[in-house]
């Protein structure tokens, strides 16, 4: 199917769910895919946000002016992932956890509000890496529209960009939990130390990155269009200083840049539950 087939199979499968609520982060997909379901369905769609520790305050508020400039409806719910038993030891299923816990509550929501189906922003793309969240999304009857239509992320934000959505650039992103090593005890500190890292390089210009915790090293990936402005004496010292102040011994930059899924690169087959 071309782009415009695709964009008119999401639209139909839409239109006939009749009513939805989308866990919505203010992502690429999950902006996009609330935008659609509000010009197809209107009022019967609804955006449902959880705020964490795992969720950074600056993506949260930028999720609440997307849904202004939308017009979707957003609901806020609380879903704490530090407090879900076996989620902090960070097993390599951690994201089935996370995901279980947020797709119950956003199904709670929905029925509270009289909502058929909750939906989620997964792409097409995502059948090629490491997922343990589709389980839960497929235990619970989550519906994946985009992935349904066949839609890539390049054909996300190529048609994010026709409804002039600003998140059509938006560097991707994922939760503060992805930062640590399968096996390393995640904490409401360490949270902390990545979000401080992460904002810190955000506020000096870099776009798409990823401050990896090592225990006290913080690895550094960075993308590649961007990679040659890290590489300046001055920058580095400037990070280095900063990323020690934060509590990191020691401050590291990856040769290989930034990628999704990096710390999937170590799972073995029998590892990937």
């Amino acid at each position: 199917m071309n782009l415009e087939q695709k964009y008119t199979r999401l639209k139909d499968i839409i239109k006939n769910l009749e009513s939805v609520a989308i866990a919505f982060s203010g992502g690429v997909d999950s902006t996009f895919l609330s935008k659609v379901c509000k010009d197809v369905l209107g009022d019967q769609a609804i955006a449902v946000t959880a705020k964490s520790s795992t969720y950074p305050e600056r993506e949260f508020k930028e999720s609440q002016k997307l849904a202004h400039e939308i017009g979707i409806k957003q609901i806020v719910i609380v879903s704490e992932e530090t407090e879900i038993e076996g989620f902090t030891k960070n097993p390599s299923n951690r994201c089935y956890y996370c995901k279980h816990e947020l797709f119950s509550k956003v199904g709670e929501v929905a029925k509270e509000h009289g909502v058929k189906y909750v939906l989620d922003g997964s792409n097409f793309d995502d059948l090629g890496d490491y997922r343990p969240g589709m389980k839960a999304a497929k235990e619970l009857e989550v519906i994946s529209p985009l992935k349904e239509a066949g839609l890539t992320k390049d054909n996300i934000r190529n048609l994010s960009k026709r409804l002039d959505l600003a998140t059509w650039d938006k560097p991707a992103f994922a939760c503060l939990s992805s930062r640590f090593p399968y096996g390393q005890e995640i904490t409401l500190e360490k949270l902390s130390m990545v979000d401080k890292a992460e904002n810190y390089l955000r506020d000096i210009g870099f776009k798409q990155f990823r401050v990896r915790h090592h225990g006290d090293i913080a690895r550094i990936e960075i993308a590649q269009d961007e990679r040659a402005k890290i590489f300046d004496v001055k920058i580095m010292d400037e990070i280095g200083n900063e990323f020690k102040n934060i509590g990191f011994d020691y401050v590291t930059l990856d040769l290989l840049g930034y990628r999704t899924g990096s710390m999937n690169e170590v799972l073995k087959e029998e590892d990937k539950i």
